[in-house]
């Protein structure tokens, strides 16, 4: 029993250092960026005819985020729930995330577009195999665990899932792709439409409202973006009215039948 005492204690310990050396990366890479330019600045000058990145202001959603993680991390390191079964089961995924962030910082500001897509794509899948052994709105689960343990995942995950078809475009657009005979906006269109399909889904199978929401976040900061392409702004603004529609209708439903 000791000996598994001592690894639970070892994962709780290492996942609170790595979520706040990912916070750290964070915050240093907008005070001293690498290369003289920050993210925000890189996506801002040489993506900016990107038209699936967000306006500026949705990256304010990070702050939440990492307030999210930070209190997963705190909260998972309690003695308490050192041997709670579903954090075991999620092990070091969310320290892997959280040095695939770091790592996706670094690669990113030092212009390595398709490696950052790749530390990208470790986000998401750790990140992913976290929200899944977790249970997230698969269990009735106490409001503790609800709020700590699987708010601020979904959270992470929402807006991974919609950092990660940014990254795509942006890998993309470095490498010179032309669409394919596609424009630019009906990609951006059809990008939206796939995310919106994926968290209605998420909500309809696991009563997730969270991830959902930071879709419908991510979709009104692509129309405020686009306000001037007409084809964006609506086909975003709609999308995100119908999630909104389904997230109320999905909860009436389940209030409904309880």
């Amino acid at each position: 029993m000791q000996y598994w005492q001592q690894k639970d204690r070892f994962r709780q310990i290492v996942t609170l250092l790595a979520i706040l050396a990912a916070f750290g990366t964070n915050v240093a890479s907008n005070i001293v960026p690498v290369g003289g330019k920050t993210i925000g600045e890189i996506a801002n000058t040489i993506f900016a005819d990107v038209l699936v990145i967000p306006a500026n202001y949705a990256f304010a959603i990070w702050g939440l985020i990492y307030v999210g993680l930070i209190g997963f991390g705190i909260y998972q390191a309690r003695p308490a729930w050192g041997q709670n079964l579903r954090l075991r089961r999620a092990g070091y995924f969310v320290v892997l995330a959280m040095l695939a962030q770091i790592a996706w910082v670094y690669v990113f500001l030092y212009r390595y577009y398709a490696w950052s897509l790749v530390a990208m794509v470790v986000i998401l899948l750790a990140t992913i195999a976290a929200y899944l052994r977790l249970e997230v709105g698969m269990r009735r689960a106490v409001r503790q665990e609800k709020w700590w343990l699987q708010a601020p995942i979904s959270l992470y995950l929402g807006w991974i899932s919609v950092a990660t078809v940014v990254n795509v475009a942006i890998a993309l657009y470095a490498a010179g792709w032309q669409g394919g005979g596609m424009a630019p906006a009906t990609w951006t269109v059809v990008m939206a439409v796939a995310s919106t399909a994926i968290a209605a889904v998420l909500r309809w199978r696991r009563r997730d409202n969270v991830y959902p929401l930071v879709t419908v976040w991510a979709l009104v900061a692509i129309a405020v973006r686009n306000f001037n392409i007409p084809a964006i702004a609506f086909s975003s603004l709609g999308l995100a009215v119908v999630l909104v529609l389904w997230l109320l209708f999905c909860q009436t439903r389940r209030q409904m039948e309880a």
